[in-house]
């Protein structure tokens, strides 16, 4: 453990939290909301839901919080994070990447996270590396057929290589994937993934007092 990082020794859970995430720059974030919103609107939503989720992570007893991240940081980056360089061409790559490097740095159970779910708890997340000490993986399936988390005792590329991504039927496929390596996987909640206007009108409404929802209020205001 490097006492650089997280709170107090007597605090800290055995694991390490992964944040994986693009610098919140318009056209480069949530196009898939674009329109209705502008980019700059998509953008600055992006970034208030990359900033609750940090900041989240960031309450979290752990060994360790580490931001995978495409780009640069800026002011929404908590103190107390490992920022590492995303690798990898697609998303399968840059997942089995972001794991690969969290770990080898800190050989430690992982449970990474993205940005599209700013509504995720601290008790979420808690339960979420407590349950890898008997368990092989976590998995958080979402609404969309995908996943909002997934948590590995030891990772492996094998166990994400060539599953498709951003597909109705990713979920499925990764979790089958799990399995059939003889993992132990214990589940989590499903929780939505914010990919349309409606999706970030329902995660909103569940976070009243957050900047997420504040943000999307201030686009309203402004139209």
């Amino acid at each position: 453990m490097n006492p650089a990082f997280g709170p107090p020794e007597q605090d800290r859970a055995d694991g390490q939290l992964l944040v994986i995430a693009k610098e919140p720059v318009p056209g480069r974030v949530k196009t898939r909301l674009v329109p209705p919103l502008t980019p700059g609107e998509a953008a600055a939503l992006a970034g208030a839901a990359l900033e609750d989720t940090l900041r989240t992570v960031a309450q979290v007893p752990a060994a360790r919080r580490v931001l995978a991240l495409d780009g640069a940081p800026g002011a929404w980056l908590p103190a107390g994070f490992t920022v590492l360089p995303q690798r990898g061409r697609g998303l399968d790559e840059r997942l089995a990447a972001a794991f690969e490097d969290a770990h080898r740095s800190l050989p430690v159970p992982t449970v990474l996270i993205g940005m599209d779910t700013p509504q995720v708890t601290r008790g979420l997340l808690a339960d979420a590396l407590s349950l890898l000490t008997g368990h092989d993986a976590v998995f958080g399936p979402a609404n969309d057929g995908g996943f909002w988390l997934l948590g590995l005792r030891v990772p492996a590329r094998a166990l994400l290589l060539g599953v498709p991504m951003s597909e109705p039927t990713t979920g499925e496929i990764q979790l089958r994937r799990l399995r059939e390596m003889g993992m132990r996987v214990a589940l989590l909640p499903c929780l939505t993934d914010v990919d349309t206007i409606a999706d970030a009108i329902e995660v909103a409404a569940l976070i009243p007092g957050s900047r997420y929802a504040a943000a999307l209020d201030a686009i309203g205001a402004a139209r």
